[in-house]
């Protein structure tokens, strides 16, 4: 399914103003394409997944920078690449990425007070289904759940207890909501 260029551009054009909703678009409009170049790259599931989440945690962050003369898909694999490329030549099992003090502040600039979709399901749920429904997702994404909804760390807390920075944080955090509303949908 082509997804029509006008539409990109706009919710383009809203990220890069800090629209939370163009972010969530934009995340699930190309996370196949990306996660599919890094499967066939790296050829682990888990790999390319974590090269994904820096991916757009790396784009979302740099998104303003992108120029709307070149097509968006592109962009987000030119800089898949090199995630990929800068993590071999650091031979590291784990991904990170440094964030700076000034980084880490403008993230709390962008804050998206409406309940999207898939937390009006989880909410909904009861929690005997639900605890079930989020055994059935990564590890990884148990954790984020679990610590962002029922210990109720902010993203902050949620980056220091696992690790990792913020931004991967938070895209960990949509890919977890996006997977737990389909199981949802499905049982």
């Amino acid at each position: 399914m082509e997804i029509d260029n006008t539409k990109i551009e706009s919710h383009i054009s809203k990220a890069k103003e800090g629209n939370q909703s163009s972010f969530r678009f934009l995340l699930n409009n190309f996370w196949v394409d990306v996660y599919n170049y890094q499967l066939k790259r790296t050829r682990s599931e888990n790999e390319a997944e974590d090269i994904a989440i820096q991916t757009f945690s790396k784009a979302f962050d740099k998104i303003h920078t992108f120029d709307e003369n070149y097509v968006f898909k592109t962009w987000l694999i030119a800089i898949s690449k090199n995630v990929h490329i800068d993590l071999l030549r650091k031979k590291k099992t784990s991904i990170s990425t440094e964030t700076t003090k000034e980084q880490e502040d403008k993230i709390y600039l962008v804050v998206d007070e409406n309940p999207t979709p898939e937390d009006k399901i989880i909410r909904e749920q009861n929690l005997a289904k639900l605890l079930r429904d989020i055994k059935q997702l990564k590890p990884k994404y148990q954790e984020v759940i679990q610590l962002r909804y029922f210990q109720e760390l902010s993203y902050k807390e949620i980056s220091t207890q696992i690790n990792e920075p913020m931004n991967n944080v938070k895209v960990k955090l949509l890919r977890a909501k996006k997977l737990l509303a389909e199981i949802i949908k499905r049982s």
